[in-house]
């Protein structure tokens, strides 16, 4: 008894080219927007948090302040 099988193999084509997420303009918006929400909030632990994403933001812009 003979039995047959689907040995087509399939090449996993190359990912595309990475695009980037975020604009200049996003970074500069979510770092406001983060600024703002920092002087609102009066949580310690959350204002950390808020300050170290609002300083890797800034790794990627200049702020121009």
């Amino acid at each position: 008894m003979t039995t047959m099988t689907d040995e087509t193999t399939t090449t996993p084509s190359e990912p595309g080219r990475a695009r980037a997420l975020f604009s200049t303009a996003d970074f500069r918006l979510l770092r406001t927007a983060l600024m703002h929400y920092a002087r609102q909030t009066d949580d310690r632990d959350e204002l950390a948090r808020i300050n170290a994403l609002h300083h890797r933001l800034g790794t990627y812009v200049p702020t121009g302040d």
